[in-house]
């Protein structure tokens, strides 16, 4: 796997004391994000304690979903979600893909599945308004994501960036983004990579403001969420 090196030309590209590049933005971008989660987690507390009993309660399941992701330079962490899916979901999803063979040539191909069938009724709401991602506030505070940059991927997904890899690896995963604000899973895997690409190589702090301003009717509309 590619990672961020001291060769990155860009100003925002700092190299720390282990020659570890730096994430974009700096402290800009880190104090905005700081800020902007702790206020969305205290605005949102009332929303947060709803959702968690819903979920409790609709299956006696937990809670909390943690997913292993990629992030900055490379470093796994624990993507949190609330959980939207049934327990034993792999079990489901591999019975789903013996009987539905084209439902396993979509996963493949955009490692979504518009109809999958292991997402509880409570998960489909959650998802379509895109609420089952706001536990990732707190993967934004304990500085593993941003609220602004490419959606975090898994390690094999990261394989089919290519040689964008490294464009990926040169900041914090983010909570929203290009991708979020352009049709989600209605556009191709392969635009989805130019969008993050675009992001990393143009970023401003008036970029990171347009697109949480744009995020609100996408997420309102939900466009491309399932």
């Amino acid at each position: 796997m590619k990672s961020a090196t001291r060769s990155a030309s860009s100003p925002f590209f700092i190299p720390d004391d282990t020659g570890a590049v730096r994430p974009i933005g700096g402290m800009a971008k880190r104090s905005f994000d700081i800020v902007a989660a702790s206020v969305a987690l205290l605005l949102f507390s009332p929303l947060f304690l709803l959702i968690m009993a819903l979920v409790k309660f609709s299956d006696g399941g937990r809670v909390f979903y943690g997913h292993r992701r990629i992030g900055h330079n490379g470093q796994s962490f624990k993507c949190l979600k609330f959980r939207t899916m049934m327990e034993r979901g792999d079990q489901i999803l591999e019975d789903y893909f013996k009987a539905n063979p084209d439902a396993y040539e979509e996963w493949c191909a955009t490692r979504k599945l518009q109809n999958d069938p292991r997402v509880t009724v409570v998960g489909a709401v959650l998802r379509k308004l895109s609420l089952d991602e706001l536990p990732q506030l707190l993967n934004i505070i304990r500085g593993e994501m941003s609220v602004v940059g490419p959606r975090p991927v898994v390690e094999d997904e990261l394989e089919l960036y290519d040689s964008a890899a490294e464009f990926y690896l040169r900041s914090r995963p983010g909570l929203t983004g290009l991708w979020q604000i352009s049709g989600r899973n209605d556009v191709s895997y392969a635009t989805r990579v130019a969008f993050d690409t675009q992001y990393v190589q143009n970023w401003s702090l008036l970029v990171d403001f347009v697109i949480v301003f744009k995020t609100i009717p996408a997420v309102c509309l939900s466009r491309g969420s399932y």
